[in-house]
């Protein structure tokens, strides 16, 4: 019969530390190799890309699932539907053509282009960063001119504003001077109207645009039409204009 030797348990106790760190390094080397297995594995066999989403989507509808309440049944089955594709914002209150105008507009310069032929609600907009006034029809850029304004305790007011008044030979009632083609916006007398846009000349407070720009802009803006007046807001194709009204 098989029996232990003699002196054992002190042959045991004496070499234990030896046993137990033998041990942890056959654990730890079983464990290496395991992963070397497996990245040799991954170098031979072709890699599986992780599933788009979608399909993953696709894929949960098919696992089985336990048979549905009878409350469950009356309700309508989800459908997945794909986004509606993007679209360009466009509309009277969007800048749909801007004119095509190189560099800065010279003082006493302007430009009109109604080309487009496509009547519809008029915004005026003026940047008194680039002393520049824009005129939009229907979202198009019809006119563009570089104006005069107001400084020091005159500066020309930042807002949105409407037209309030239009007279073609207005004067003056503060300082007595002509004002052709008067557009009233505000109730202290700021308006926009024909003055000699010339280099080192201001208003009072007042948008002063070239005769014949003042003339047209005349013609075809209405009392009610909006003014936005900003210091340094440029526009480019699709940008919103101002928000539309609502219905």
């Amino acid at each position: 019969m098989w029996a232990l030797p003699p002196g054992w348990r002190k042959w045991t106790k004496r070499r234990w530390p030896l046993l137990a760190v033998g041990a942890a390094v056959a654990v730890l080397s079983l464990d290496m190799a395991m992963h070397v297995l497996k990245d040799v594995a991954g170098l031979v066999l072709p890699a599986h890309a992780p599933a788009h989403p979608a399909a993953m989507i696709q894929a949960s509808a098919t696992i089985p699932r336990p048979a549905a309440s009878p409350t469950e049944a009356l309700q309508p089955a989800a459908v997945l539907t794909p986004a509606p594709p993007h679209t360009a914002m466009d509309g009277p209150f969007v800048v749909r053509s801007i004119l095509p105008i190189s560099g800065a507009i010279p003082f006493g310069k302007y430009y009109w282009d109604e080309s487009k032929d496509e009547p519809g609600p008029l915004v005026v907009t003026v940047d008194l960063t680039a002393r520049v006034l824009s005129v939009f029809e229907n979202g198009h850029e019809v006119g563009a001119t570089a104006i005069l304004k107001g400084y020091g305790d005159k500066k020309t007011p930042l807002g949105v504003f409407p037209i309030t008044q239009k007279d073609e030979h207005h004067i003056s009632n503060i300082f007595n001077v002509p004002m052709p083609y008067m557009m009233r916006l505000t109730n202290d007398g700021v308006s926009i109207h024909s003055s000699k846009v010339e280099r080192g000349y201001a208003t009072n407070g007042c948008i002063g645009v070239p005769n014949g720009f003042a003339a047209k802009l005349f013609a075809k803006a209405q009392v009610g039409d909006r003014v936005i007046i900003t210091d340094g807001k440029q526009l480019k194709l699709g940008d919103p204009i101002i928000n539309a009204p609502k219905s």
